[in-house]
């Protein structure tokens, strides 16, 4: 309301020291009327939106940390540096891993001569039964022909069932060999890859944005020590509530805004991702993908703007306004005069622009407005510019 009678006091003031100047002196030539095009204020549809306000960040971020316990012997880069993949970060004292994988390499090569003991075993014990079941079937022979005793048979056939028994075993133990020789090697495989461990590197070329970590430092598994971020795309992250996630899907177009970076111009984004809903805040993550910009950083704040449903209101052609400052005014056609009007106005179109107060419907107002046309002047309407929305036919 204050607003309202603000802005009615000041268009009342304006139209009035307008219309003191506008009168011309007694006994002056009247000014030939002026040809100007006209158009009209009339409803239209408005495409409403709305926006949602975000922090920019890096499309691919990791957190390097270590996987084992020791502390930091050196850290090769500092916040800021750009590093390929594979380079070094960090190096983690290493002596207790190394000295596992030596102890890890001496059991693998136990078992190695272990195993090698077993197979011979082995082997042993298949001649072992060869020749006791070569003793046997010469005994059962003379046995049939009455020329050995029952109890030399007996004797080799315990003999024969030993030597079996025997074999079992020691396949048994040969089996038990080639086990803990495979264990150990994979002790071994895993020593080795404990011993990368004390060298953390970068997955991916990148730009080292944040070192939580100095040299004598105890590294911990799982505790950040580094943040790398991937300069060469970004995403926009706002929250938009519930009631206005419906109308955003991925993949869709939306316009960006980074104040931030300089420039207030809105910039054409597309949707990249909508996470689930924030059950505290009853809201979603929306993450939009950002066009190449070397002026674009991590943690800069931006605003998304999103269509939202359309609505009617009051609108004129675009060329029929005259901006002056922070004041936007029009010429309307009052009779045979143009009288020069403030308008307040509200969503800007390519074409045609809102007037939310100083204007009412089926109004004319003159289009491109000439610069010898003042408050006042006689004009005389002609038709609109070719192209010219809200036209009046001549």
């Amino acid at each position: 309301m204050k607003a309202t009678a603000t802005f009615a006091l000041f268009l009342a003031g304006f139209t009035a020291a307008g219309c003191g100047g506008a009168h011309p002196e007694s006994g002056a030539p009247a000014a030939p009327p002026l040809r100007v095009a006209v158009g009209t204020a009339a409803e239209a549809d408005l495409p409403s939106s709305f926006e949602a306000g975000g922090v920019v960040r890096a499309r691919s971020t990791a957190m390097v940390a270590s996987r084992i316990l020791a502390p930091v012997v050196e850290v090769h880069v500092r916040a800021g540096d750009r590093v390929r993949r594979g380079a070094a970060l960090a190096t983690l004292d290493g002596r207790e891993v190394r000295t596992a994988h030596a102890q890890a390499s001496a059991t693998l090569a136990s078992a190695v001569q272990a195993a090698h003991a077993a197979d011979a075993d082995v082997a042993a014990a298949e001649s072992a039964l060869k020749l006791a079941r070569a003793s046997h079937d010469r005994i059962k022979s003379l046995h049939d022909k009455r020329s050995a005793t029952p109890q030399e048979l007996d004797q080799a056939v315990a003999a024969l069932a030993a030597a079996e028994a025997q074999l079992g075993s020691s396949r048994a133990r040969a089996l038990a060999a080639a086990a803990a020789r495979e264990a150990a090697g994979s002790s071994v495989q895993a020593s080795e890859i404990g011993v990368t461990y004390t060298v953390l590197s970068a997955p991916f070329d990148g730009v080292v944005t944040e070192r939580r970590v100095d040299p004598g430092t105890m590294a911990a598994p799982g505790v950040p020590l580094l943040v790398l971020e991937d300069p060469t795309a970004f995403r926009l992250e706002v929250q938009v509530d519930e009631a206005r996630a419906a109308r955003i899907a991925p993949g869709q177009s939306t316009l960006v805004r980074l104040d931030s970076t300089g420039s207030a111009e809105w910039k054409p984004a597309r949707v990249a991702e909508i996470a689930r809903i924030d059950p505290s805040s009853h809201s979603f993550l929306v993450k939009m993908e950002l066009g190449p910009d070397p002026a674009i950083r991590s943690g800069l704040f931006g605003r998304a703007r999103f269509p939202g449903p359309s609505r009617r209101g009051l609108t004129v052609p675009a060329s029929a306004l005259i901006r002056r400052g922070q004041l936007t005014f029009v010429f309307v056609i009052d009779g045979d005069a143009a009288r020069l009007r403030a308008v307040v106005t509200g969503v800007d179109g390519p074409d045609l622009v809102e007037v939310l107060a100083g204007l009412r419907a089926g109004e004319r107002v003159v289009l491109g407005p000439p610069p010898e046309l003042t408050d006042g002047r006689r004009v005389a309407a002609t038709a609109q510019p070719s192209g010219e929305p809200g036209g009046a036919p001549r």
